[in-house]
């Protein structure tokens, strides 16, 4: 059964009666004019239809719980569209925490993970009641056991390993290759359980938590990841008596950004964890463990797209076309850290005929700010609004102020409907950090 995230474009896109693009009923030159660009348009029923694409497609596993991966985008309005979803939430940081906890999301149902958590971030997930931590190394190991027993509480946790498993993807985003900054390596497994079982007695390990990649098109791998952490389990029983019963197994089923994208469906890897996780309780004799599953790209990357107004045009002599949007590398960096690619429409002109080649380029002080490269749209006019695909992961959590360029609003629009779910930075925003000593003046 196909998935949102096997489409390039929002479920709701179509072309309305003024020929202009539409998504979740709104026309988005209305909403260009409407909240200025650039401008990230996020499709509530997209994102809605992925998380019960998730749900649907688990069900025959009960024993599990979704957690939306909050880096791909995090804000309070998405907090609650999780929660009312039934998903917990994947943390990775102080500012995810906090922006979960103030949105009244409930914190027994998150997990915070990440590989350099500080004295402050512990501190503050246990202070907010935090459901489940996912030590990364030997260090955090004993910061969190001192920062709990100062606490008096005892804190439940994962052992994140590198299960040794390369995705055919980008070098940049594997992370479950035995060369990585996350995890421990499963030869320095038996030294941290000795650890917790003789030194950090306000630690209780439950389980084993591995990440094996970001933008995955292949089934196979999610069963080998299954396969070594369970095997892992068992050994663990067998060595140290102790039977382990959560197993968190990442994320990152791709989503389809350009024609030449693959991706598999939310059910194939549903059918395929399935098997393998009852192939491998049978097989090393264990109990049925709790399953988590953190999709973040799968969730929100169909669901966003973001709009940009065109500015000026340079023709290089015998060569390329450039045309500036108001935009760039600040409210998208992925083109320019690992040459991402996008699906590209003129919201204003979608089925104009007559087409050139162009390259899309940002308004930064960079010869490397561009946003797409040699591609065929209709001919652009100044002021014609420009939709990107595919940008609701990692667009805005990615983005920046360099060439101190505000950062854009997002809109959130479902049945004819928009509402700011981030507000656009202004200027006062921008220079309320900064301080001038006094010896300057």
């Amino acid at each position: 059964m196909k998935t949102a995230n096997q489409d390039i474009k929002p479920i709701s896109r179509k072309i309305n009666e003024q020929g202009n693009i539409e998504i979740g009923g709104c026309d988005l030159v209305d909403l260009a004019n409407e909240y200025g660009t650039p401008l990230y348009v996020f499709d509530e029923a997209t994102i809605r239809s992925i998380t019960n694409s998730y749900k649907d497609a688990f069900k025959e596993y009960q024993n599990m719980r979704m957690m939306f991966a909050s880096k791909a985008f995090m804000t309070k309005a998405i907090c609650k569209i999780m929660e009312q979803e039934g998903f917990g939430l994947d943390l990775c940081s102080g500012g995810e925490i906090y922006t979960a906890h103030s949105a009244g999301f409930d914190m027994s149902k998150t997990m915070f993970n990440g590989n350099n958590k500080t004295y402050e971030e512990l501190s503050m997930a246990i202070e907010y009641g935090i459901g489940t931590i996912s030590v990364d190394n030997f260090f955090e190991l004993a910061l969190l056991n001192s920062i709990a027993e100062s606490n008096n509480k005892n804190i439940r946790i994962l052992l994140r390993i590198t299960p040794g498993i390369e995705c055919h993807t980008h070098e940049y985003i594997q992370t479950g290759h035995l060369d990585s900054k996350f995890g421990f390596d499963l030869t320095q497994i038996d030294e941290a359980i000795e650890l917790i079982k003789e030194e950090y007695k306000n630690l209780e390990l439950i389980g084993l938590h591995a990440h094996i990649g970001s933008q995955i098109f292949e089934k196979q791998v999610y069963f080998d990841e299954v396969s070594v952490l369970f095997k892992e389990m068992r050994r663990i029983k067998d060595t140290h008596g102790i039977e382990l019963t959560e197993v968190n197994l990442g994320g990152g089923l791709g989503i389809k950004y350009t024609q030449n994208d693959k991706p598999i469906s939310v059910y194939e890897i549903a059918q395929t964890i399935i098997d393998a996780i009852k192939l491998n309780t049978k097989k090393y004799e264990l109990k049925e463990p709790f399953v988590f599953i953190e999709p973040g790209r799968s969730i929100v990357g169909t669901a966003g797209v973001t709009i940009y107004t065109a500015g000026s045009s340079k023709q290089v002599p015998d060569g390329r076309r450039y045309q500036a949007v108001d935009g760039g590398m600040s409210d998208n960096a992925r083109p320019s850290l690992y040459q991402a690619e996008y699906t590209v429409e003129v919201a204003n002109k979608p089925n104009e005929t007559e087409t050139e080649k162009i390259t899309i380029a940002g308004k930064h002080c960079e010869s490397g700010d561009i946003l797409a490269k040699d591609i065929t749209l209709p001919i652009i006019e100044e002021g014609d609004v420009i939709c990107f695909y595919n940008t609701g992961a990692y667009g805005y959590s990615m983005s920046s102020n360099y060439n101190r360029v505000l950062k854009a609003a997002a809109v959130l629009v479902n049945n004819g409907k928009s509402d700011i779910i981030i507000n656009r930075q202004t200027y006062e925003q921008l220079c309320e950090s900064d301080v001038i000593p006094d010896r300057l003046n």
